[in-house]
């Protein structure tokens, strides 16, 4: 009987379906990722939980080394501060989080106010207010219960 990680099932099935990296429309127009895996709601697909998890960890630490490359003294604020750092790399990218100068030289320098007033003061916040509070209430009062 063969198994789940039988390797010529693979080939197999590699060869028949493709590996993409990317979402893709099938030969019948559906979503499909991988090894043919169909993502396509309007089907009855998506992804499981345990592989949104993986997708998460692989994420989050690509987005730590981006952090650590750029901004390598992120580590050594407190962790509100830190999830708020990851959140906004997770978000736009290093790159994008670079653009927001005044934001990163107050959060270097321990300048709580004025950072949180330099998010307040961005594009990213008047698209999304509601999740930038919540960010500006964790840099600002690391101690106090989340904003949901």
């Amino acid at each position: 009987m063969i198994q789940p990680d039988d390797e010529a099932l693979k080939a197999r099935l590699t060869l028949a379906e493709g590996r993409v990296e990317y979402a893709y429309e099938d030969s019948l127009g559906f979503l499909t990722i991988g090894i043919g895996h169909l993502i396509d709601r309007r089907k009855g697909g998506g992804l499981p939980g345990p592989i949104i998890d993986a997708l998460y960890a692989y994420d989050v630490a690509a987005k730590f080394g981006e952090l650590d490359a750029a901004f390598p003294w992120w580590q050594q604020l407190d962790d509100a501060r830190q999830r708020v750092m990851a959140e906004l790399v997770f978000n736009m990218g290093a790159h994008g989080l670079s653009q927001f100068t005044k934001f990163l030289a107050a959060m270097q320098s321990g300048d709580w106010a004025t950072a949180g007033a330099e998010l307040k003061d961005s594009r990213a916040y008047q698209q999304e207010p509601h999740r930038f509070d919540a960010l500006i209430a964790a840099i600002e009062a690391p101690d106090a219960p989340a904003v949901a």
